[in-house]
């Protein structure tokens, strides 16, 4: 079974930054493409970044050049830092494995975790 746990959120204030993590089991992170998601209430779920196996990645435009993504190979979890914060990057932001480029492979999701962006 799958199973990924989200955790680094908060609230900050525009143009702080945060960094998330996504921990998973050795074997979920060492088989899959994993990616980060986001969404706001009333709005759809939308890919923020994501990254395979070899390391390539894959980003959303709003995340390009203010987020990164990363692999931890020794802590299996993959990482978001997020910097210049704007108050429309506030959401749940939750990982899943990803049908690279973009499509969230398992229809359940996670609890997230929280990000608030303050002007």
């Amino acid at each position: 079974q799958v199973q990924l746990v989200e955790s680094g959120g908060g609230l900050v204030q525009a143009g702080g930054s945060l960094r998330l993590s996504c921990a998973a089991s050795r074997t979920t992170f060492s088989i899959n493409d994993i990616g980060w998601f986001r969404q706001d209430p009333g709005k759809e779920r939308e890919l923020v970044a994501a990254i395979r196996r070899g390391g390539a990645t894959n980003y959303a435009d709003f995340a390009k050049g203010r987020f990164t993504i990363s692999r931890d190979n020794v802590k299996n979890t993959v990482n978001l830092q997020m910097n210049s914060l704007k108050p429309e990057d506030t959401a749940v932001y939750c990982c899943n494995v990803v049908l690279w480029p973009r499509v969230p492979a398992r229809p359940t999701w996670g609890q997230g975790t929280q990000v608030t962006v303050s002007s």
